[in-house]
C-alpha cells in the first residue's frame, strides 16, 4: 500500500509518480552521494498519493477539470481568472485528520523532539517537474523558516495550491502537459540557516553558451530566492572541471556582485510570509560570500552530481550562518542545453547605431527590436503584444505568460542567473539585465533595438536600427589538417561562445585588452602608488583594488583570470598569449598611467613591445604580468598557454627579454613553454634566421608588417588607401619569413585581416606552406571556407600538375 509519507532514506529517482522531481533528486542524492562527502539536509516528503487523497476527500478533481476546460487556450485571456478560482478551491478544503497526522508525526520525527518549533523549509515537487525536457523551474511555491505543525499544515496545502498558479497553468499547456495527470508532492526538509550565511545557485556547465568545461556558481548573502527574482546582482566563479580533478587552482573567475539586498527570516512572522528584505551592510555588499576553498568544495560536489546522473545539471546551494557547513538544496537536470546541442551558429551584426539609451548585462548574442513596453506587474500582461520588448523593474515566475510573448527583455535589476536571464536563456530571447535604469530611460511606446551581439555588455538604443543575422551549419564547415584555423581574441567575454565554435585554438590573445577592460589600471601605478599624484585618480585605483592589500596582487588576479578563462575554454589547444603591446599614449591613458609615461612624437614606433619588458620604466610591471601567466601555467595547469613577445627589434633585445623572463619564473622549455616573436618589423624578416635561434615560432603581424614595409601609417586617414597587405612587397617579405620558418623548423602562422577579406591572399598563405592563420572571431567561418578553398585548389593542381608529366621510359 502506498505511503502518504516517505523519508528521504526511503526516496530513489525511480520515484518520481510518487514523490515528484524534486524530491526523488534529492532522495537519489540523499541515499547514494552523502558518502562522497556532499551534504543534503535530511527531510521527508509528502506523496502525490496524499495530495489525491486530500483532492479526494474534498471533491476537487470534477470542480477543477470543468474550471479548466473553460480555459482560453489561444489567448489566456481568462488565465489570472482560472488560476485564482483554482486555487481558492483548494484552500478551502480540510485536511483529513489520518492525513493531518502523518504529517506531524513526519514532523517530529524529523525534529527528533529537541525543539517544539523546528523550522523546515516546505518545498513543491510536481511529477512532471525537474524533467530533462522540462525544468518547471519557479513555477509551484515553496515556503521557508516554517515553525510548528499549525503552520506546516497550511504550507502544505499552499503548495497543493500553487500547482495552479497561473504561471503552472501556461508552463504546462506550452510544454504539452495533461493538466489533470500532473501531481504535487511535498517536501519537508530541515532549515539550513542561509539567513545568517548565504546561498545560491550552480550549473554544471556555462550558462551561455552551454560550454561543459565549468561549474558555474552565483551566491548572495542570506537567502537566494533574491537571485532567481533578480532582486540583486550576486557574486558569480567560474571553475574548470579539469583543474578541479587534478587538484590544482581551479577557479577562473570571481565577479564581485553588488549584492545591495539581503532576505532573512522575520523572526516576529508566522505561517507563510516570514521573510523579509533588508539592505545587506556594506562590509558583507563589498566581500565575496564564498571563500576559495569554499567555492571549489562546491563544485567538486557539482561535478560528482554530474557524474553520478551523466547529464548537465543545475542545483540550489546554501551555507548555514550558524554552522557555517554547506549544503546542496535541490539538484535538477538542466534543461536548456543539456536536450538540444545546436548545429548552426546564428550570427547578428548592427549595420548603424544610434543613441545609447541605457547598458546592462547581455544575455544572448541576438539582436531584436521592437516597440517598448514598460511595465510595472504581471498584471498589466495584456499590453504586451507579440514582438514588443518587455521593459521592467525585474521578473519572477509570475511573468512568465508575457515572457514568452516578448521579442526581447530588459529590467533594472538581476545577474546572469537572475529569473529573467533563465527564461530569456530557454525561449532564446535576447536580454539586457541589471541596467539600473531602464524604467526610467525608456519611454513607453517608443521603438528601441535590443543589441546583445556587441560582448558582455548589452545596448539599447533608439530607433529601429538596421542589422544581418546570418546562419553556418557548424557540422557542414570542416576544419582543414593545414594551415590550422585559429581565434584572434582580445577579451574573455565571448570565450565560452566562441570555443564551440570550429578552431584549433587561440593564435593571438591581446593582453593589453584585459588590461585595459578588466585591470583599468597602468601596472607601474600598483608598483608605485605614492608617484600618483591626481587625486581623482588616486580614488578611483584604491576603490578599484580595496579588496586587494597588496596592490600589485590586484593586477596579477585580475590577468590570471582573463587569461585562465581563455586557455580554459579552448584546453588543450594552444593558446597563445601576446606580452602586453600597448604604446605610450594608450598606457598614459590607464589609470595613473600618466605619472609614468613620456610624450612621444611617434608611439607607433616608440617606447612599446619588447623594448619596455627590460627597461627600468616598466620592468616591475612587466614582472606582474610574468607572475600572472606563471600562475596559469604552473599553478591552474593550463600549460597549452604559450607566450608571444611583440615588436622585437633586434636579435640582442630577443635575447634580454628571454633572460629577464627566466628571472620572473618563465623558463623557456621548462613544463613545455614554448616563447614565439611576432614577425612584423622588415628586421625580424631579414634577421629570420638569428631570431629562430631564440624563439620558438613567429607569428606574422601582417598589418604592422605591411605598414612598416610601405613607410605608411595604418592609422592615418590621409594613407590608408595606399595601404594594402597584398602589395608584392609585403607579400615577398611575408613568403620570405614562411620559408625561414620552415627551414627552421620551427612554427609559423599569421594573424591579420587579409586572410578572412581575400581569398586570394588565403591562397597565398596556403600555396606558401603557412603553418596557422588566425581570424577575429567575426571572420572565423569565412576565414575558414577561404582556408578550404585554397587547400581544394592547390591538392586539385597538385594532382594535374603530376599527371602532365611525361612517365619515365623504360
Amino acid at each position: 500500500m502506498e505511503k502518504l509519507i516517505l523519508k528521504f532514506s526511503e526516496i530513489g529517482i525511480d520515484d518520481i509518480n510518487t514523490v515528484g522531481g524534486k524530491n526523488a533528486s534529492l532522495g537519489e542524492i540523499y541515499n547514494n552521494l552523502t558518502t562522497k562527502g556532499i551534504r543534503i539536509p535530511n527531510g521527508f516528503a509528502i506523496t502525490t498519493k496524499a495530495y489525491k487523497y486530500y483532492m479526494e476527500y474534498n471533491k476537487l478533481r470534477v470542480p477543477l477539470q470543468e474550471l479548466l476546460a473553460s480555459l482560453d487556450s489561444s489567448g489566456f485571456t481568462n488565465l489570472t481568472e482560472i488560476g485564482s478560482k483554482a486555487r481558492k478551491l483548494i484552500l478551502q478544503g480540510r485536511f483529513p485528520l489520518d492525513l493531518e497526522a502523518s504529517i506531524t508525526a513526519g514532523y517530529n520525527s524529523l525534529s527528533n523532539d529537541k525543539k517544539r518549533d523546528f523550522a523546515v523549509a516546505v518545498r513543491s515537487s510536481a511529477t512532471a517537474e525537474d524533467l530533462s525536457n522540462a525544468s518547471f523551474a519557479g513555477q509551484h511555491d515553496s515556503y521557508l523558516n516554517i515553525k510548528g505543525s499549525v503552520a506546516l499544515i497550511y504550507a502544505v496545502k499552499c503548495c497543493f495550491a500553487s500547482l495552479y498558479t497561473d504561471r503552472a497553468i501556461k508552463y504546462r499547456h506550452d510544454k504539452g502537459f495533461d493538466h489533470n495527470k500532473v501531481f504535487l508532492s511535498v517536501g519537508i526538509q530541515q532549515m539550513v540557516r542561509s539567513d545568517l550565511g548565504c546561498s545560491g545557485i550552480g550549473f554544471t556547465l556555462e550558462p551561455e553558451s552551454g560550454f561543459r568545461g565549468v561549474v558555474h556558481l552565483a551566491g548572495t548573502w542570506g537567502l537566494g530566492e533574491t537571485i532567481v527574482q533578480g532582486t540583486v546582482t550576486p557574486d558569480e566563479f567560474i571553475i574548470f572541471k579539469p583543474s578541479l580533478k587534478n587538484s590544482r587552482k581551479a577557479i577562473l573567475q570571481k565577479n564581485l556582485g553588488s549584492k545591495s539586498k539581503m532576505l532573512v527570516y522575520n523572526e516576529n512572522a508566522s505561517g507563510t510570509n516570514s521573510t523579509t528584505l533588508k539592505i545587506t551592510p556594506r562590509k558583507y555588499s563589498e566581500s565575496f560570500v564564498l571563500e576559495d576553498l569554499e567555492i571549489e568544495n562546491l563544485a567538486r560536489w557539482a561535478v560528482i552530481i554530474e557524474d553520478y546522473y551523466q547529464k548537465p545539471m543545475d542545483f540550489e546551494w546554501a551555507k548555514d550562518g550558524c554552522s557555517g557547513e554547506l549544503y546542496i538544496i535541490q539538484a535538477r537536470p538542466e534543461t536548456v542545453h543539456s536536450t538540444t546541442r545546436p548545429l548552426s551558429v546564428k550570427s547578428y551584426t548592427l549595420q548603424n547605431k544610434g543613441q545609447v539609451l541605457t547598458t546592462g548585462e547581455a544575455v544572448g548574442q541576438a539582436i531584436s527590436a521592437g516597440i517598448a513596453r514598460v511595465l510595472h506587474s504581471p498584471a498589466e500582461q495584456e499590453l504586451v503584444q507579440e514582438g514588443d520588448i518587455l521593459v521592467t523593474d525585474n521578473t519572477s515566475p509570475d511573468w512568465d505568460p508575457v515572457l514568452k510573448k516578448a521579442a526581447g527583455i530588459i529590467t533594472n535589476k538581476g545577474g546572469r542567473t537572475s529569473h529573467a536571464s533563465i527564461v530569456a536563456r530557454e525561449l532564446g530571447t535576447p536580454a539586457i539585465v541589471g541596467t539600473s535604469n531602464a524604467t526610467q530611460a525608456i519611454k513607453n511606446g517608443d521603438y528601441i533595438t535590443l543589441s546583445c551581439a556587441e560582448g558582455k555588455t548589452g545596448y539599447v538604443y533608439r530607433g529601429k536600427l538596421q542589422f544581418i543575422c546570418s546562419s553556418t551549419e557548424l557540422d557542414t564547415l570542416p576544419l582543414p589538417e593545414k594551415p590550422k584555423a585559429q581565434l584572434i581574441i582580445s577579451e574573455p567575454e565571448r570565450t565560452f561562445e566562441l570555443a564551440l565554435f570550429p578552431n584549433d585554438g587561440v593564435g593571438l590573445l591581446r593582453l593589453e585588452f584585459i588590461i585595459t577592460h578588466n585591470v583599468k589600471i597602468h601596472p607601474m601605478a600598483l608598483v608605485h602608488p605614492e608617484k600618483i599624484t591626481d587625486q581623482k585618480q588616486k580614488l578611483e585605483i584604491e576603490k578599484l583594488t580595496r579588496n586587494y592589500p597588496v596592490k600589485k596582487d590586484y593586477l596579477i588576479d585580475k590577468l590570471t583570470q582573463g587569461i585562465g578563462v581563455i586557455a580554459a575554454a579552448f584546453y588543450p589547444k594552444e593558446v597563445i598569449v601576446r606580452m602586453s603591446d600597448f604604446k605610450t599614449n594608450e598606457y598614459a591613458g590607464l589609470l595613473g598611467g600618466s605619472a609614468f609615461e613620456r610624450l612621444e612624437e611617434n608611439p607607433m614606433l616608440g617606447f612599446r613591445g619588447a623594448s619596455r619588458y627590460y627597461h627600468e620604466n616598466y620592468r616591475e610591471g612587466f614582472e606582474l604580468e610574468c607572475k600572472a601567466l606563471k600562475k596559469v601555467r604552473d599553478e591552474m595547469g593550463l600549460t597549452n598557454v604559450k607566450l608571444m613577445i611583440p615588436f622585437c627589434r633586434t636579435p640582442e633585445e630577443g635575447k634580454k627579454v628571454i633572460a629577464i623572463m627566466r628571472d620572473y619564473g618563465l623558463k623557456q622549455g621548462e613544463n613545455g613553454l614554448e616563447i614565439y616573436v611576432m614577425a612584423e618589423i622588415p628586421s625580424n624578416v631579414i634577421l629570420a634566421k638569428e631570431f629562430a635561434e631564440i624563439f620558438d615560432g613567429f607569428s606574422i603581424g601582417s598589418n604592422d608588417l605591411t605598414q612598416l614595409t610601405l613607410g605608411i601609417d595604418r592609422d592615418s586617414a590621409m594613407t590608408a588607401p595606399l595601404f594594402d597587405e597584398e602589395n608584392p612587397a609585403s607579400k615577398k617579405l611575408i613568403k620570405k619569413m614562411i620559408k625561414t620558418a620552415i627551414k627552421k623548423n620551427k612554427k609559423i602562422g599569421l594573424c591579420g585581416q587579409a586572410p578572412s577579406d581575400s581569398a586570394s591572399f588565403t591562397e597565398f598563405l596556403v600555396k606558401e606552406g603557412i603553418g596557422s592563420i588566425s581570424f577575429n572571431s567575426d571572420a572565423l567561418i569565412n576565414g575558414i571556407r577561404n582556408i578550404n578553398t585554397a587547400v581544394n585548389k592547390n591538392a586539385a593542381m597538385a594532382h594535374k600538375n603530376s599527371k602532365a608529366k611525361p612517365e619515365n621510359p623504360i
